[in-house]
């Protein structure tokens, strides 16, 4: 089920680029040039997010990605589902995935700052 959305999403996207279909734990990633902006879990798609768009995920009544760890409820606030009516609508889902994936780019930006930064303190 998590492959056939994986696969039925990336079809969607196919005029943003190459979007690349990847095992992911139990589901599926989605990337596009070598970054991942999202996942399917349990046939539900998360998009990356940031502090400039998760303000409208959460409006729209989305939740953050989370799972069972152990004895409790662990989040990643970084990926968040994708609204109902955002699934519904190809262009909709466009934009949505170009703001995930600038996030998600931005992300790996500021990861590899902070290593760099870490990298000469030593």
């Amino acid at each position: 089920m998590a492959n056939s959305l994986a696969g039925e999403v990336a079809y969607t996207l196919r005029g943003l680029g190459d979007v690349e279909v990847r095992r992911f734990f139990a589901g599926s990633s989605l990337r596009l040039g070598g970054v991942q902006f999202a996942f399917v879990m349990k046939g539900v798609l998360y998009l990356r997010v940031n502090d400039l768009t998760r303000g409208k995920f959460e409006d729209a009544g989305c939740k953050p990605f989370s799972y069972a760890g152990g004895d409790r409820k662990m989040t990643v606030a970084s990926y968040y589902e994708a609204p109902a009516d955002v699934m519904e609508d190809p262009s909709m889902l466009r934009r949505w995935v170009r703001d995930a994936h600038r996030a998600a780019i931005q992300a790996k930006s500021a990861g590899r700052r902070g290593w760099q930064r870490r990298a000469k303190r030593t």
